[in-house]
């Protein structure tokens, strides 16, 4: 270090400390504005990038809670057209079951009265054919019984006989 003090000129040393400030005023004026403008523009650059990123986060966040909003009715409606769709199905059977059940009632009312229009049909008939069936042998019973003149005798007493008992 000795060295150093004894080769120590005071005339190179301000020529050094003037060259030093001259390059540091030339590095202010030339060098540190555009140092310190393109740190500071990439600074806003990367900061403008996070807000880009950070706004795209949310907005992806909305988008998701919306799409899932959208999910969450179209299911809920799905759900309640399907809901719809079995009323109207079972609405549709009991009313087919009612239809029938009526239709059926009806027919079998139209068969029982037709039955029974039947019945009266064919018991009339029978009484006709009894009546008629009657006549034919109250007929031939009485020519046999009248053909003799006695037998109508004893025949008119005996109604007579029953007539003045009633």
């Amino acid at each position: 270090m000795d060295v150093l003090l004894n080769d120590f000129s005071v005339g190179l040393f301000f020529m050094q400390f003037a060259i030093l400030v001259i390059i540091i005023f030339l590095m202010k004026k030339f060098a540190w504005k555009p140092i310190l403008d393109a740190l500071e523009s990439r600074e806003d650059g990367i900061q403008n990038a996070l807000d880009a990123a950070e706004k795209a986060k949310l907005e992806m966040a909305n988008l998701k809670a919306s799409n899932e909003k959208l999910l969450q009715e179209a299911r809920s409606e799905r759900d309640a057209m399907l809901k719809e769709a079995r009323q109207m199905k079972d609405d549709m059977i009991a009313s087919a079951k009612e239809e029938a059940q009526e239709q059926t009632d009806a027919m079998i009312e139209q068969a029982q009265l037709a039955i029974k229009q039947e019945k009266i049909a064919a018991m009339d008939e029978l009484k006709n054919q009894v009546a008629n069936l009657s006549l034919e042998i109250s007929e031939k019973v009485l020519r046999q019984e009248l053909s003799d003149k006695n037998k109508q005798i004893e025949l008119v007493d005996s109604m007579l006989t029953e007539a003045k008992l009633n």
